[in-house]
Parts: C-alpha cells; structure tokens; sequence
C-alpha cells in the first residue's frame, strides 16, 4: 500500500492517480480542492476500463491479461482533501494500488470487476482513457 509523504509544511499528504471524472476538464475535478497537480501518467497495461451506470463513472480494475494501459493524472492531496475525494466517489468505488509506467505505485479509485462483469457496462479501454471517451458523447 503506498504511505503518505510529507509536504514542506509537515503536513501529511498523499499522492495519488486520478484517471476519471475528477482529471481536469472533467466535471468533478473540483473535488480534488487545491490539490497540487504533479504530472500526467499512464498505468502500466494491467487494467481495463469502463463506463459504470451507462457513462455516470468510470470503472476500472487490474487483470491478469488482456490489460491496458490508462492514462491519468497524479496529484499531491492532503488527508483532507482525501477524505473529502473519498467520500464524494460513487458507491462501490474504493481506494486501491495501481502501477504506473515508470514502476510506481500509488492509491486510484478502483472499481468491482464483478459488478461490472454483472452489469455488462461499456469496456473503453482501447478508447485512450475517460476524457476521450466523454468526448465520444457529445
């Protein structure tokens, strides 16, 4: 599980990659508040993506094959602005490790495979990640 760093002001903090409705641009991106953006990533290709509640979300957790690789965001949040990320996610979404490219690991939002499996949502994953796939929409 990755551990939370130290900002300069000795406040604990936690990085974190953000590949869905919260990247900028997207329409919960104010649920990060001030976080401090650090670098746009991609995972390594161990996941697959989808859209939950027919588009509401995106879905996405780690396979054994067939995986890609998502791209997103990394951000610095402070545990505040992480509980409060926390507690506006949709239901069933809950903090897991994920792998970038470059080997490291960080908390995303992850999501039930079997729900999604359940429920049938859209696989995106070869679409090139949740903000392409929100423009496909419109």
């Amino acid at each position: 599980m990755t551990e939370a760093v130290q900002q300069s002001n000795n406040e604990p903090t936690k990085k974190m990659f953000i590949c869905g409705s919260a990247l900028k641009g997207q329409p919960d991106h104010q649920n990060l508040q001030s976080a401090i953006f650090l670098k746009t990533a991609k995972t390594k290709p161990l996941y697959r993506l989808h859209a939950a509640q027919n588009g509401w979300h995106p879905a996405i957790y780690r396979v054994e094959t067939g995986g890609v690789s998502i791209p997103g965001e990394v951000y610095e949040l402070t545990l505040a602005q992480y509980d409060h990320l926390l507690k506006n996610e949709p239901p069933n979404m809950y903090p897991g490790d994920v792998i970038l490219e470059d080997g490291e690991t960080l908390t995303a939002m992850l999501y039930p495979q079997e729900l999604v499996e359940k429920f049938q949502w859209l696989d995106i994953s070869d679409l090139g990640g949740w903000a392409v796939y929100k423009t496909t929409l419109v």
